[in-house]
């Protein structure tokens, strides 16, 4: 098991769980990043934070802070 911040751009995992927090975690799980949904990083920004990534048919973009918590398989 891996980080979410820790998937290079290309890279795919599915949410195992999201970590963090109380609100952090809610907000996270409310953006769709909930247990079994297929993530995949479509890039970074050049200084490494925040990253962007693809799933449920949208793009979405979270601080490495925020990614760090979710862990994927």
């Amino acid at each position: 098991m891996r980080r979410l911040a820790e998937l290079n751009p290309g890279e795919r995992g599915r949410v195992a769980s999201v970590g963090g927090e109380g609100e952090a975690s809610r907000r996270l799980m409310d953006l769709g990043l909930i247990r079994g949904t297929t993530v995949e990083v479509v890039r970074t920004a050049p200084l490494g934070d925040p990253i962007e990534v693809r799933l449920r048919g949208f793009m979405l973009t979270l601080r490495r802070s925020d990614a760090e918590h979710i862990t994927v398989e």
